[in-house]
């Protein structure tokens, strides 16, 4: 057999032992996954907007880029719910390249997943304590969501993981919302047979233990884009895109039907200054529509303190090592203007 085992990781019990969500905190969680919730069942009509660096890499950046936000939040709360994204865990097309700070917690040394378990919950708990604002993260292991269980508000799939049955079906036991984005086919159907799945209880194997689950209402659609066969880029958030989806998620008869609009990836063709405009022809789009003003509940916008990207190797503070993405002074301004425009 060609896997040789390292060490054993320690136990989700004995990190979350070690190092404790503050009471305080609990009760900051609770009402923020109430206000997430309320979005999504239709009940507030507030936008969500899961906003932050492509990939967390750098606890001190992503510490301060989250409480830059967490002032912007309270300018805008009346039409904006702010959650920062903190994703620790990378998908890598190839298996090639920087797979986050869960593999890597120094970005510029060799993986260490006992030393990268305990750092994201560091990085999880810090981000919190001093912005107040629990976050989003990717669900890349789910086996290892439970280490993160008690900080996350939000729980994103990724593109490449929506059609894996062992993610729907942890799913459906979770109870914070999960945005299930649409693979990279673009194909709608699968991403909507993973909401059903997900909305739905299940018995099946989790962390050695065999598990029922009741189902997880708050399983909505995150669009992202496609390619095409020859690795093309076609946006999915035009208003025809949200129609077509607003009317196959009536044909399946889901739970609060939800579509976030992701601004980046193949939407954006991966050009990232292209996201504010993303966001202000599905805003346009919600105008037109009465379905869609319903429907469509926010955005996933990647931004950190410098725009751009960079090398690993050059390790300037703030800028993403993973995909571009907007700067600062871009993404308040996109930030405060959203919510004007929210509350037109």
């Amino acid at each position: 057999m060609g896997i040789a085992n390292i060490r054993q990781l320690p136990t989700a019990e004995e990190i979350l032992q070690a190092q404790p969500l503050p009471a305080a905190l609990e009760a900051v969680k609770r009402k923020r996954d109430q206000e997430i919730a309320d979005i999504l069942t239709g009940r507030s009509r507030r936008l969500l907007v899961l906003i932050g660096p492509c990939s967390a890499h750098n606890e001190d950046a992503v510490c301060e880029y989250v409480s830059r936000l967490a002032r912007v939040q309270e300018k805008v709360r009346d039409t904006l719910i702010l959650t920062p994204r903190i994703y620790t865990n990378k998908p890598r097309t190839t298996g090639r390249g920087y797979k986050g700070m869960l593999h890597q917690p120094d970005h510029q040394k060799k993986p260490d997943m006992v030393l990268g378990l305990k750092s994201i919950r560091q990085m999880h708990l810090r981000a919190f304590a001093e912005s107040g604002l629990p976050a989003a993260d990717e669900m890349l292991y789910p086996e290892n969501y439970t280490y993160l269980a008690d900080v996350l508000s939000y729980v994103a799939i990724g593109a490449r993981s929506v059609e894996n049955q062992q993610h729907r079906l942890t799913v459906s036991g979770l109870d914070v919302p999960v945005g299930m984005k649409n693979p990279t086919s673009g194909d709608f159907r699968v991403m909507l047979d993973s909401i059903y799945a997900a909305q739905h209880g299940h018995v099946f194997v989790y962390n050695r233990w065999e598990v029922s689950t009741d189902g997880n209402p708050l399983a909505h659609a995150v669009l992202r884009g496609a390619m095409d066969l020859y690795g093309n880029h076609i946006p999915n958030y035009h208003y025809e895109d949200l129609m077509r989806l607003d009317a196959m998620y009536t044909e399946r008869n889901l739970e609060n039907p939800s579509i976030v609009v992701d601004t980046n990836h193949s939407n954006s063709a991966k050009q990232y200054r292209e996201q504010p405009r993303i966001v202000w022809e599905v805003m346009r789009s919600r105008q037109q529509s009465g379905s869609l003003r319903e429907i469509v509940k926010g955005f996933m916008i990647e931004s950190y303190i410098l725009e751009g990207s960079q090398d690993p190797a050059e390790n300037e503070f703030g800028r993403s090592i993973t995909d571009p993405c907007l700067g600062w002074e871009q993404s308040e301004r996109l930030l405060l203007d959203l919510a004007d425009m929210a509350a037109g």
